[in-house]
């Protein structure tokens, strides 16, 4: 923060600046795109409230390019999608598709829109050609990286976007070393393992699953004996609107370091530099034995360039494949399909197998994710499964599902089922809805209760509004950390129905196993990830992915049976028995000691 005031002062200053010289970066880039994007990534009144502005704009019209905005606003993407093309569709009846929607704001605006919704294909040419990036983006987005670079380096408006492209395209690319320089050592060893973390968010700012295990994972190496200490991505959490962010924060005694400063690099390779250059001094002030990094390949780069200097080893934790992630975004079917067959999802695999290759030590979540990197060469010995685990305390947890919705206000009648998660697409919760809306067809008394927020919540509201169910389905948005375990207990079952995608089919997710803590049945997808969860220890049943009616079924017969209910939950209560924070923290203890003194293999 050189040439700021220090103190709170200085950080306040330092956060405004850097938010500043971004949104500055944006508007030479792309002034349409920046608008678009700050109001996408406003809290949701904000959202709202220029939804409600865009439908009053649009005068009724459903098919409009205000319309599809509204709802994208609205976090309701296949609305947004379907009410694009008919624009798309209607322009194309009238020119040929040689006009745009209604004139060239409009255009560019439809162009954005149809880069965000995946739709450009559909597009008219004179969309498409509103502008140069909308092209651009569009090849990107699909995965096309060097047809990306290509199309941004043929125009002079571009140039910025062309170079930002290339430089991200060098990032993903096998064998390009950022901010790797000769080591000089470590300051001077303190008792047990000093371990910094290297993470793209964290607590408070961001409660997710990823913030949630990561601070669980701290908190169980702290009680194992270490001493870590963690840092968030360069940016973060000012990049994502908290300007008022405290450049350290602590959380139950966990310290956060923040790797912020006024402006950050202008390229991706400029950013990984930065971030390195970041890290390197609060892992020497910390008296760093060794560096973990949790996935993406990003947080690989820096942690692996840091220890290189300060010549210390690092581990790299694989909670999942993120081109899998990207693959498994994608709105349709066929896009999924181009995307995995894709330029950039060959990169990014590549890249996170070159980064585990060269980690010292492997952690990973599950058996599935082991197996998967053993295929891609990582040998057996070099990795160490460390499974999504459980607080002991849930393990005490005895409250009847009935007494547990007493004390959160819901209704005590009735058969529960439902999940705590975050709500986006490849959960598959629409077949959850789907489920409760058969059963309650058949004239059972099942309700839903979904727990957590995401894109998703607007779609599966709308779907059980569509089935007559709203009643029937309680949508609770985000709760505390502390009232999540309630809440599991608020369900009689507990439901995981997945899609058949292949990061489902890998990734393993936290919650179930801090259901089967709170002795409830699991129904889950048949999938390997959920299967090494659920059969193997008999906690529940497993279902075909997308089978609402098959769902529908397995959780009509939990309901006729509370005896195989309470079976199930205790068998799975003893399996989570054996996944407790304090097991983990003492299987990393031992990785992480062994990594600082180089035994590790």
């Amino acid at each position: 923060m050189s040439g700021l005031a220090s103190g709170r002062p200085g950080e306040l200053l330092s956060n405004a600046t850097l938010a500043w010289t971004t949104v500055l970066r944006h508007l030479v880039e792309d002034p349409l795109l920046l608008a678009v994007q700050v109001v996408r990534r406003a809290p949701r009144r904000v959202g709202a409230a220029a939804a409600g502005a865009l439908l009053a704009g649009a005068r009724g019209r459903q098919v409009s390019v205000r319309a599809a905005t509204a709802l994208w606003l609205l976090d309701r993407p296949d609305e947004a999608r379907s009410r694009l093309r008919a624009v798309f569709a209607r322009s194309a009846d009238r020119a040929g598709g040689r006009r745009s929607p209604t004139g060239p704001v409009r255009a560019r605006l439809a162009g954005e829109l149809a880069v965000q919704l995946g739709v450009t294909d559909d597009a008219p040419a004179a969309v498409r050609a509103s502008s140069p990036s909308v092209e651009v983006r569009a090849r990107w987005q699909s995965g096309d990286v060097s047809g990306a670079v290509r199309a941004a380096s043929a125009q002079p408006s571009t140039r910025a976007l062309h170079a930002r492209l290339v430089s991200e395209a060098a990032v993903m690319t096998v064998g390009h070393l950022i901010g790797e320089t000769a080591g000089s050592g470590t300051a001077a060893r303190t008792g047990g393992t000093s371990v910094v973390h290297v993470l793209t968010n964290s607590l408070p700012h961001t409660q997710s699953g990823y913030a949630q295990r990561s601070h669980s994972v701290l908190l169980a190496q702290r009680d194992a004996g270490l001493r870590p200490v963690a840092t968030t991505r360069l940016g973060y959490p000012v990049s994502v609107g908290r300007l008022g962010a405290r450049h350290t924060d602590v959380v139950d005694g966990i310290t956060y370091r923040r790797l912020l400063a006024p402006v950050a690099g202008r390229t991706a390779e400029d950013r990984v530099r930065q971030g390195v250059d970041l890290l390197v001094p609060i892992a020497r002030d910390h008296g760093a034995d060794a560096l973990h990094a949790t996935t993406n390949y990003t947080n690989a780069l820096v942690a692996r360039a840091a220890a290189h200097r300060l010549g210390v080893p690092w581990v790299y934790e694989v909670r999942g494949l993120l081109e899998e992630t990207w693959v498994a975004s994608r709105p349709s079917r066929a896009e999924r399909e181009t995307a995995a067959a894709s330029e950039r999802y060959r990169m990014l695999r590549a890249r996170e197998t070159e980064l585990t290759l060269a980690a010292d030590h492997v952690l990973t979540l599950s058996s599935t994710l082991r197996a998967e990197l053993v295929d891609r060469g990582v040998p057996e010995d070099r990795i160490t499964l460390v499974p999504n685990a459980v607080d002991a305390a849930l393990l005490d947890t005895h409250l009847s599902p009935a007494e547990a919705r007493q004390v959160l206000g819901l209704p005590a009648d009735g058969l529960w089922v439902g999940t705590v998660s975050s709500l986006v697409d490849y959960e598959g919760l629409d077949t959850l809805v789907a489920a409760v809306a058969h059963l309650r067809g058949r004239g059972l008394d099942v309700r839903g209760l979904i727990v957590g927020d995401g894109v998703s919540r607007p779609s599966l509201e709308a779907a059980a509004h569509h089935l007559g169910i709203s009643s029937a389905v309680t949508f609770t948005g985000r709760v505390p950390r502390d009232s999540a375990a309630l809440h599991h207990q608020a369900l009689d079952v507990f439901v995981v129905p997945r899609r058949d995608h292949r990061v489902c089919r890998l990734v393993t997710p936290l919650k179930p196993v801090e259901a089967m803590a709170c002795a409830r049945p699991v129904v889950a997808s048949d999938v390997p990830a959920l299967a090494e969860l659920v059969r193997e220890p008999g906690s529940g049943h497993l279902v075909p992915p997308g089978d609402a009616v098959a769902l529908a079924d397995t959780i009509a017969g939990l309901a006729e049976d509370a005896d195989l209910r309470r079976a199930l939950g205790a068998r799975g209560r003893t399996f989570a028995a054996g996944r407790t924070w304090r097991s983990v923290g003492a299987t990393y203890r031992d990785v992480l000691h062994g990594a600082a003194r180089g035994v590790v293999s």
